[in-house]
């Protein structure tokens, strides 16, 4: 048995791990701690968590629940997709996402699947989309993808205190007294890991903003502390839930404590805006298919690396979903501009981070004086997207990167494409390189249109559905972004400053 604290508290309880769990497991659960209620979550077409409490009278009210699921109004939760003359939906729980609500004492939680009237997966929805693209990867490829989430966001409150105030943009991995959100990030800590076993780390992050200027209440004249929760590589389709619950744990306990938490992608001119960097970990029969023993990356990965380039203009469509995103990706902001790759560089689209496959037990050169037994683990290389931030719908975002992931690893032109787009050093330095290398969309409206021209790249195997692509297009236009940088240029002074403020913040809660 695991006794360890942050261990999930159901996998102790039963002593079996959440992917054994089973109906009469969950039955013993409810009985045993007593619970009042089911909770079931599902992901809508915002990109939010939605819930439905069910009231648990009897065993058999529970076991009907737990068989059948419920039905929701599709045309609520998917506007515009689902006519509302047959809209009914059915949601039903995943039994390994099963959890105890932090907040609600008496719950049994659980992440849900939508279903249509005929009992199969609704072809529509974001989770069955990317639900889809890993089926049609693992077929072609014979392979799996694992991922992983860096979550960056703001914590916003009234501070109390003078003393040892952080520097701006002085925050990166800062510690008390001058980073005052550590109780709350170890709040986030626990809670996350517990429900979903899958944090590496939490820390604070680069951005300080001491008193933020802003028309919006929630945030107006606070104080925002940046932090990161960096999870740890799950199968794709479980990575998007894990970020979606994250994200409802990160504001539940923000709110919690006096406290507002926004992914939102800028929120200050010069300071450190919110991505959500993406990694990426291709396996073949369990193992680690990104480099070789020596560490040297593989075929596989340089394939993974040109599809990501090849469809970087249209990931943007899925990850960047709000004018502010193209006001974090600017040059000298750790933000990527141009499409092309390199080894533990931060200017680049995507990174090859520094991984552990050409050493390992460092921490005998540390500890010489102490006996030493050799540890074995799974390689740990992963590849990194880095364009993607917290306005990205989760689940699309993870569908497309399937899709790109899928055409490199079946496509000759990836090798070419990654080959090609490989440079070395800050590229910002170097203007020569920046002129010849493909850029990244600058606004929505240009993701949407470069969507539009290679919808063909999602749709093809019926992954994404053409009102699916039609409703992302729409809402990037919805924007209104297709003139601004002219816009901007026009402006001056306190007008200009008052409309970035009202760009940059307009936002706040987007998925």
């Amino acid at each position: 048995m695991n006794k360890y604290v942050l261990a999930n508290p159901l996998s102790v309880l039963l002593d079996k791990p959440k992917e054994e769990f089973t109906r009469d497991d969950l039955l013993k659960i409810i009985e045993m701690k007593e619970l009042e209620r089911i909770t079931f979550h599902y992901t809508a077409l915002d990109g939010k968590l939605k819930e439905l409490k069910i009231p648990l009278p009897s065993r058999r009210d529970a076991e009907i629940i737990l068989t059948e699921g419920e039905r929701v109004d599709g045309s609520s939760l998917f506007k515009g997709m689902v006519d509302p003359g047959i809209s009914d939906l059915y949601i039903v729980p995943i039994y390994k996402s099963a959890f105890i609500n932090p907040f609600d004492s008496g719950s049994l939680d659980f992440v849900c699947r939508y279903l249509s009237r005929d009992g199969y997966l609704a072809p529509f929805t974001p989770d069955n989309i990317l639900l889809k693209a890993y089926e049609l990867f693992k077929k072609d490829t014979g392979m799996e993808i694992l991922a992983l989430g860096e979550l960056e966001f703001y914590l916003f409150w009234n501070y109390n205190t003078p003393l040892y105030m952080m520097p701006p943009q002085g925050g990166y991995q800062a510690s008390s007294p001058w980073y005052k959100a550590g109780k709350v990030l170890s709040e986030i800590l626990k809670n996350i890991t517990q429900i979903t076993s899958a944090v590496k780390y939490v820390h604070s992050e680069v951005g300080f903003i001491k008193c933020i200027e802003s028309g919006y209440e929630e945030i107006n004249g606070k104080t925002g502390e940046q932090c990161e929760v960096e999870l740890l590589p799950t199968p794709i389709d479980e990575t998007a839930d894990n970020i979606v619950l994250a994200k409802w744990l990160i504001r539940n306990i923000a709110f919690q404590n006096g406290m507002l938490a926004t992914f939102a992608p800028k929120l200050e001119d010069g300071y450190a805006g919110n991505g959500m960097h993406v990694h990426v970990r291709i396996t073949k029969d369990g193992k680690n298919a990104l480099v070789d023993s020596s560490g040297v990356l593989t075929e596989t990965a340089k394939r993974l690396i040109g599809g990501l380039c090849h469809y970087a203009n249209t990931l943007t469509a899925f990850g960047n979903t709000v004018t502010s995103s193209y006001m974090r990706l600017v040059p000298d902001q750790e933000a990527p501009t141009k499409v092309c790759w390199s080894d533990s560089n931060r200017s680049v689209l995507i990174r090859v981070p520094l991984g552990w496959a050409a050493v390992h037990n460092l921490a005998k050169v540390v500890n010489p004086e102490s006996a030493f037994t050799p540890f074995e683990h799974e390689n740990m290389q992963t590849i990194e997207l880095r364009t993607p931030d917290g306005s990205a719908n989760a689940h699309l975002l993870l569908a497309g990167i399937t899709m790109a992931a899928d055409w490199g690893l079946t496509n000759d032109r990836a090798l070419q494409i990654a080959n090609e787009l490989y440079v070395k050093g800050n590229i910002t330095d170097n203007p020569e390189l920046l002129k010849k290398l493909p850029s990244l969309s600058k606004t929505c409206y240009e993701s949407a249109e470069m969507l539009n021209s290679k919808r063909n790249h999602y749709e093809r195997e019926n992954v994404f559905l053409p009102s699916v692509i039609d409703y992302i297009i729409d809402m990037l236009k919805s924007q209104n972004d297709k003139d601004l940088h002219k816009k901007l240029a026009d402006l001056f002074g306190r007008n200009k400053t008052k409309e970035i403020k009202y760009l940059l913040h307009k936002d706040l809660h987007k998925h």
